[in-house]
Formats: C-alpha cells, structure tokens, sequence
C-alpha cells in the first residue's frame, strides 16, 4: 500500500465533532435533559454568587468555598454544554484545532480546580469543628484568597502541558473526533505518533491530583470524625455531623462519576462507544447541577435567603 492515501498534518486546521456516535437519530431527544440539567446549572449557580453577594451574613469562608465552586461549576460547564447543544441542534460539527486546544485546557484545568475546592472545603469543615474557638483566626480572608490563589495556580499549571503536548505529534487519516468535546484521550487517538508521553502523564495527573485530593479530604474527616465522637450526647454528634452532609454530598457528586468516566475511557475497550460518551456527560453535567441544590436545600442561610427573595418578588 502506498503512502499516499494518509495526509499527516502537524497542526490540522480543524476537527469535527461528532457528537454522540451511534445515537445521531437521538440527538434531538438527548438535547432536552442535557439542556434542561445546564439550565439548572446555570441558574443555581448564579443564584449561589447572587444570594452571597446580597447577604453580608455569608461573607464567612465556607460561603467564598462556595462561591469559588459555584464559578468553577459555571466555565466547566460552559467550556462543554454550549457546543455540544450547537451539534445536536444544528449539526454545527467544527471546531478549529487552537479552539479545541482552548477547551481541553479549561475542561481540564477546571475539573482540577474544582477537586481542589473540595479539599479547601473539608479543610474548612475540621476548621470550624474540630478548632471552633480559632476558626476565625484560622480562616482568614486572606488565608482564603491565597487557597483559592494556589488551587488556581496548581490547577492551571499542571494542566499546562496537556495543549503544548497534543500540539506536537502529527496527525493523520482522520480529523474527526468521536465525542462531543475535545477531551485529551479523545484528541490523543487521532495522532499518529508514539503518545505513550502524553497518556502516561493523563495518568498520572488524574493519580496525582485526584488521589492526593481525596488523600487529604480522607484525613480531614477522620480527625473530624475523631472529634464528632468525642462530643457527649448523640443530639451533638447528629448535629455537627449534619454540616458536613452538604460537603460528602458534593464529594461524591464529582469524583464518583470523574473516576469512573476517567478509567472507563482508558481501559473500557468492551464498552460501546456511546455508552462511555453518555457516562462522561454524566461528569460534565451533573456535579454543576447539583451543587447549588445540595448546598441550597441543606444551607439553612441560603436556603432562608432565597425564600426570602422569592416571597419579597411575590409581593
């Protein structure tokens, strides 16, 4: 066979997008939930950032823990739902090859930050139980502002070779991409070239990061369990237990489907295609959409603040 059918291109100047392969009939009626679950997103988050900037009462550390999730909730959303909506509706498939770099940059880097709110958030829970006379002094606002500095900085720079990697190998055969955004495994697959470099440090970014995250929020709520059960009376452990809810809740809203859409991308060779697609919208839409009704219905302040807003708009 000759070479000449194979076209290898260091920078393609486009990719196209195919959405979810095998469902493309379907695309319409997935549209619905899909655009109906980035709604909610969009506007509980929103409503998050709006409730706290209104009310001086939640200008404490959990609720700027919260705020930071909320924005971090919004562009990672936002880097994915829009396009994905724009192929399901009108079939608008490309994506230039620096847009498509600019996605897998935020998707990812965003993914990181908000596993390290997580962690910035069970370290304010242990604060607030486990030290409760020197949570203040502990949480400072500028104590806050420089975790949220090094979650950004640790988030963007670790993510930083992901683009500059996929950048160098060539390409060929095929610009299309079988999914509706441009993760890096995705992008990954289209190259031919050795990308044992780039896969190895995917990898490793997800063990590192994810793991040494859950490590830390892991030894955050064993000491706070420790200090949950030292407390005299069953009311008082039920109690103090009940603030963390909110926290687990949204836990397991991200790492749950983030591990089992990483390692099913990576080693579900079995698992039709569509099937791994949908599991990994399940990553992208879900944890944006149930934090604010996680943290809205068990935050008694900002649940009472909201009601408040609605009745004032009523009368």
């Amino acid at each position: 066979m000759s070479d000449t059918n194979t076209t290898y291109f260091t920078n393609p100047s486009t990719f196209i997008l195919l959405g979810i392969p095998g469902l493309e009939t379907a695309h319409i009626w997935i549209s619905i939930p899909f655009c109906a679950m980035y709604a909610i997103a969009v506007l509980g988050n929103f409503t998050i950032l709006f409730i706290v900037k209104r009310e001086p009462s939640l200008h404490g550390p959990m609720f700027y823990f919260l705020c930071m999730l909320a924005v971090t909730d919004l562009v990672m959303s936002t880097s994915t739902v829009p396009k994905m909506l724009s192929i399901f509706w009108f079939n608008s498939r490309e994506i230039s090859f620096s847009a498509c770099l600019t996605q897998m940059y935020f998707v990812h880097s965003f993914s990181k930050m908000e596993s390290g709110i997580l962690v910035a958030m069970a370290f304010d829970r242990y604060a607030a139980i486990c030290n409760p006379l020197r949570y203040s002094m502990i949480l400072t606002n500028s104590v806050v502002a420089k975790i949220g500095l090094a979650v950004v900085l640790r988030s963007g720079i670790i993510t930083l070779p992901y683009p500059f990697l996929v950048r160098q190998w060539p390409y060929c055969r095929t610009n299309i991409i079988p999914h509706f955004y441009c993760g890096h495994i995705a992008v990954l697959k289209l190259a031919c070239a050795d990308i044992r470099i780039s896969s190895y440090f995917g990898l490793f970014n997800l063990i590192s990061v994810s793991g040494m995250d859950m490590f830390f929020i892991a030894v955050s709520y064993t000491l706070i369990l420790r200090a949950i059960f030292r407390l005299p009376t069953k009311d008082a452990r039920l109690k103090t237990f009940g603030t963390c809810i909110s926290h687990l809740c949204a836990i397991s809203a991200l790492y749950i489907p983030d591990l089992f859409s990483s390692l099913m991308l990576r080693f579900g060779h079995n698992v039709p295609l569509h099937v791994l697609i949908l599991i990994t919208s399940v990553y992208q839409l879900v944890p944006p959409m149930l934090h604010p009704i996680i943290y809205g219905v068990r935050t008694k302040q900002i649940w009472a603040r909201l009601l408040q807003l609605l009745t004032h708009k009523e009368t």
